[in-house]
This record gives structure tokens, sequence and C-alpha cells, in this order.
């Protein structure tokens, strides 16, 4: 029995794998991976292999065993119908009899138009008959710290989230929880919904900064449409600006603040401090 792990030199994927090989030999892991060349660092250290794309579902062709467990982190294609992406790897996984699909979705509360790829795929692999765990991540650290130059730069943080509040935790933490149900028992036909221990404002935030640069940083709240255009100023695509200057609408209306404590309670510990990820940016 082999434990997969799609898109498994991904942000998400890296430290799922790299906490795998904390719990189990590295002949138990495989890393299903679109470059050969991106994961030679895994291959070195014993894990196996398997190259597969989303978009070649003959390419999942055997890919998977009985018994298997998978985890399938959701694809960032948002432009190439990731539900159908998603469906060829559950479609592989039920061919095969894997004994678990670990789903990383977004959270049940979460309205805005990024969730819909998440629920459609909860759909089909409902209906699949496999046995599943819905990981029902939130938001991560990362989405900000990874993106603190033109914060810096500027002297300000610019959402169009008012004053709603996020639960947010690092990827690491998130990675954490998949780690505990691939590696454990019991998980089988489960749904967590997932985030960090304490939520937080974007006032709070931009007042984290200004302590840790001794730079004076504030929020600044602009409206969905604002964002939208100093989005797509940056050179994102007009839909795909649409898609994240919604979420910061719900997170005005509180669909990001994740109170279930599932996340803690499956890695057994306390979820990452939004001040830790911020110090861990700034330091790199």
């Amino acid at each position: 029995m082999s434990i997969v792990v799609t898109g498994a030199t991904g942000h998400l994927g890296r430290h799922v794998v790299e906490q795998l090989l904390e719990k189990v030999p590295a002949e138990r892991i495989t890393a299903v991976v679109r470059d050969k060349e991106k994961a030679a660092g895994l291959a070195a250290r014993g894990v196996r292999l398997a190259v597969a794309d989303y978009n070649a579902p003959e390419t999942f062709d055997g890919l998977f065993s009985a018994g298997d467990r998978v985890l399938l982190i959701s694809g960032n294609e948002f432009d190439k119908g990731r539900v159908r992406q998603h469906e060829v790897v559950i479609d592989a996984a039920r061919a095969a009899g894997v004994g678990l699909l670990a789903y990383t979705s977004a959270p049940g509360s979460l309205r805005a138009a990024l969730a819909d790829d998440h629920r459609a795929t909860e759909e089909v692999l409902l209906a699949s008959g496999l046995p599943y765990s819905l990981l029902r991540n939130g938001w991560y650290h990362e989405n900000y710290t990874e993106n603190l130059a033109p914060v810096l730069e500027h002297g300000a943080v610019v959402q169009a989230a008012g004053d709603g509040r996020i639960s947010s935790a690092s990827r690491a933490d998130y990675a954490a929880a998949a780690v505990a149900v691939l590696t454990g028992e019991g998980h089988e036909n489960t749904t967590y919904e997932l985030g960090g221990d304490v939520a937080w404002g974007f006032a709070e935030y931009a007042a984290e900064l200004s302590r840790q640069t001794g730079r004076e940083i504030v929020y600044n709240p602009v409206s969905v449409e604002a964002l939208t255009g100093i989005l797509t100023g940056a050179g994102l695509p007009a839909p795909l600006a649409a898609i994240l200057a919604g979420v910061d609408a719900s997170i005005e209306k509180g669909e990001l603040a994740v109170s279930s404590g599932d996340l803690s309670r499956l890695t057994g510990r306390p979820t990452t401090p939004l001040a830790d990820a911020v110090a861990a940016a700034l330091k790199d």
C-alpha cells in the first residue's frame, strides 16, 4: 500500500511529502508530478515518482493500486475545467479500488465563486462511492505574506474585506492535517472544516506589519470593483481578479472565519500564529 500525493511539487504538496517522510518509509510514498526534474530531490530520498497530468487522463491509468491512500490536491488552473481534472483522478482511484481519497476543498461556509469547483468536486467524489475525507482548507497565511512587496512599497494593505475576519493558518499546518488523515485510522467518509485557531482582520494585519517592520503600514479598505481593477492593473487576468476580489467580499461576510477547531485537533498542536508567518516572510 502506498500513500499517493498529487501535485507533489506544488506549494502544499511539498509540505505534505516532507511531513510524510518524517512518519513513514520513503518507499511507501508516491509523488505524482508533471515534471520529473522538479522532483529529483524527492526521488533521491527514495520517494517513488509517477508522472501524470490532470489534463491527460491516460497518464493516470494504472497509477493507483488497491488499498492506496490518495491525497488529491486541487488544481490551480482555473481556466482548464478543474472539476473535470479532479474527476480524472477520482475515476482512476475508483477503478483501482483505493482505500481512501482525501481532497483539499474549501470551507463549507465559503460562498464565493472560488468554492464552486470545490463543491462540484465534492459531489463527484461522494457519488463515486470511494471512501473519502474532505479536507476543507481555509485560507493560507502565505496568500498574504508571500506578497508583501507592494504592501511595503506603498505602506498599505489594500483589500475589499471591510472589517471581516479570517482564521488562516500556514500551509505547513494544513499539510499536517492531511498527513494525519493519510497515516491515521478512522478517517473514512469524514469532513473536516479547517482553519486557524485565531481569526484576524486586515487592520490587525497592518498593525502587525507595522510592529515588525518599524514602519507605518495602514489598512486601506476599498470596494470589490476597485480591488478587481487594482488586480487587473497588476497583470492578473480579469476572470481570476474577479474571483480573488470575490473572496474578499466573502471575508467581509465572515465566510472564511472557521471556528471548528478541527485543524488543531487533527494535528495535535496549535496552529501557526499570523505573526510567525509575517516574521518568516520578512526574513526571506
